[in-house]
């Protein structure tokens, strides 16, 4: 059966006609539909795990039990994964084992633009790369041979394009695999510095053989032309623009196995032409082993390191002729990214932005609240940073700034990686407050459960974590909790543990308002005759409030009637 597929379905549909029976995923755009889609088929469990690295050790463990499994991340989310990786390597597997791991070329969703392509070779593991919905889904199929033939967790590499993008697919009927038995074996699965030993040089004599694989792989393939001057190597997206562009009038080398790459076919197809151009996205790291094994080659020299390729920026650097882009007559007005109406970070962001807090920021949609007219939060690094780093910020300056610095996270990040931060406050006693921006649901990659939701990945009822408790348990003598929708008890809780010596917690917990579950109430209206237009309902960012005629209004369509502006108006404008 042919169906219209998003790379992330059709990836989804590979490795369940591989044989895959477990996924433990954490979401990350632009790899959450994977795990998704994958968890509405019953012949696979499914499971959201509280960070990567858990998900990375609980799919080894069912590889380790005999039962062919994956994980999903995005390519931030491999740092966190990082650490069993790069064992893995050693250890090998039982049954086969996929990380599937999606890249942000152009940052669509994510704070950095990582090329996950270098892990695959400092892990020394293969990597294989699709370039539409087909491949996501034969190469993700076929991955699993390729991991117990080689004894290797294999890595699959997307980006936002494919993953996202839709192609033709033909689905095909899974595979009978019988569970492998679980033999004991300390010297291959027991990594202490003694078996590890043994085991690097098989790591090698590995990867010496995947070498060789990549010579004759038809995961890898030269799409030829008679006569052709030029000759690209290219894989992923990056082959779909050299395709559309240059169609027949250059030979080229498609690679589908990214890691490791073939030496001796690669010197081949660079003597059938004149010039070799590597069309790549981020790094060079196609250009840079051809290099390496003596063959010339074009390749930064003509593309950026930066962002993401298009038909045009290939064309230009094939000499092809550029299409003129459309233009339209009247410039459209920029459109800042903001929080939802309704958001129930705003009334908190706006209590901390008004009392000129220091914020120490973390990765979620709750990062919007550094956008104007906020402009909250003073910093963002990675998941669970917020906690660590204002403990060093406050214990770098023996606590001089604690009274204005808080750090703010997510409940699903605070799970993630938050926990051990906050270990580390209490167990180092800064005088540091920690808000605990708890939105009832995984909100930045689409409405994901989570450990403190009480519902699993399918939506059936789960262990619910209580933040208040956890808290108390690793040592946390101060928790408040705050409604962020009541601006006053903002305010007052928040001085309060501000004036506090000592490591708190503020809970600010409300539902997120694109939930189900939450019930909008009827929106509000603001009397033109009472409205002074102070602009004060302007500070909070709300969508849902403008000014027309040189009044404030409010659009129905978007208001959820949170109040919130109602709280700040002088003039009882705002109401019912």
């Amino acid at each position: 059966m042919k169906k219209l597929m998003i790379g992330n379905e059709a990836l989804a549909r590979g490795l369940f006609e591989g044989g895959c029976r477990f996924i433990s995923s954490y979401p990350g755009t632009p790899s959450t539909e994977i795990t998704e889609f994958a968890a509405k088929n019953d012949a696979i469990t499914c499971e959201w795990a509280p960070n990567e690295k858990v998900a990375c050790e609980a799919a080894f463990g069912a590889a380790l039990a005999g039962v062919r499994s994956a994980c999903a991340m995005k390519h931030v989310g491999l740092n966190v994964a990082a650490d069993p990786l790069f064992t893995l390597s050693y250890t090998g597997v039982n049954a086969g084992m996929v990380i599937c791991v999606a890249d942000d070329p152009a940052m669509h969703s994510s704070q950095n633009e990582q090329d996950s392509r270098h892990y695959a070779i400092a892990a020394k593991v293969p990597m294989l790369e699709p370039a539409d919905s087909a491949e996501a889904l034969a190469f993700a199929k076929r991955a699993y041979e390729l991991s117990e033939e080689y004894d290797t967790v294999v890595l699959f590499r997307t980006c936002t394009r494919i993953a996202h993008s839709q192609s033709i697919v033909k689905e095909g009927e899974p595979v009978a695999i019988p569970e492998k038995p679980y033999e004991k074996n300390i010297a291959k699965y027991v990594m202490m510095p003694g078996n590890a030993k043994k085991r690097h040089p098989f790591v090698e004599e590995r990867t010496a053989k995947l070498t060789a694989l990549a010579e004759t792989t038809d995961f890898n393939r030269e799409e030829l032309v008679d006569g052709a001057k030029i000759g690209v190597i290219c894989s992923g997206t990056a082959y779909q623009y050299v395709k559309e562009v240059a169609g027949d009038s250059v030979s080229i080398l498609k690679l589908g196995m990214v890691n490791p790459l073939p030496i001796e076919r690669i010197k081949k197809f660079a003597a059938g032409v004149s010039r070799v151009i590597v069309c790549e996205e981020l790094d060079p790291v196609i250009e840079t082993h051809c290099k390496n094994i003596g063959v010339e080659v074009e390749g930064k020299n003509l593309f950026s390191m930066i962002g993401e390729f298009s038909q045009n920026t290939v064309a230009k650097a094939l000499g092809l002729p550029v299409k003129e882009g459309y233009t339209l007559d009247e410039a459209i007005p920029v459109r800042p990214p903001v929080m939802c109406a309704g958001c129930p970070h705003r009334g908190m962001y706006y209590t901390l932005s008004k009392n000129k807090i220091t914020v120490i920021g973390d990765i979620g949609c709750y990062t919007l609240g550094a956008v104007a007219p906020l402009s909250a939060v003073d910093s963002t690094l990675c998941m669970g940073a917020s906690v660590s780093g204002i403990h060093g910020f406050n214990k770098a300056t023996d606590n001089k700034n604690a009274g204005k610095t808080v750090a703010v996270i997510g409940d699903s990040t605070f799970m993630h990686s938050g926990i051990t931060g906050l270990v580390n406050i209490a167990y180092n006693a800064s005088n540091s407050t920690v808000i605990i921006l708890d939105n009832s649901i995984t909100g930045m990659t689409g409405h994901q459960q989570n450990p403190t939701t009480g519902y699993n990945i399918k939506g059936d009822p789960a262990a619910k974590i209580d933040l208040e408790t956890l808290c108390h348990a690793v040592g946390i003598e101060r928790v408040r909790v705050v409604d962020p929708y009541d601006l006053a008890a903002c305010d007052k809780v928040l001085k309060e543990e501000l004036a506090y010596e000592g490591p708190s917690v503020i809970i600010s917990r409300r539902p997120c308002v694109l939930l189900k579950s939450v019930k909008a109430a009827p929106a509000l209206v603001i009397d033109p005759d009472k409205c002074r237009t102070c602009k004060m309902c302007m500070k909070l960012g709300c969508p849902a409030i403008s000014i027309k005629n040189n009044k404030a209004k409010i659009d129905p369509t978007l208001c959820v009637g949170c109040d919130v502006c109602e709280q700040l108006c002088h003039f009882d404008a705002i109401g019912k």
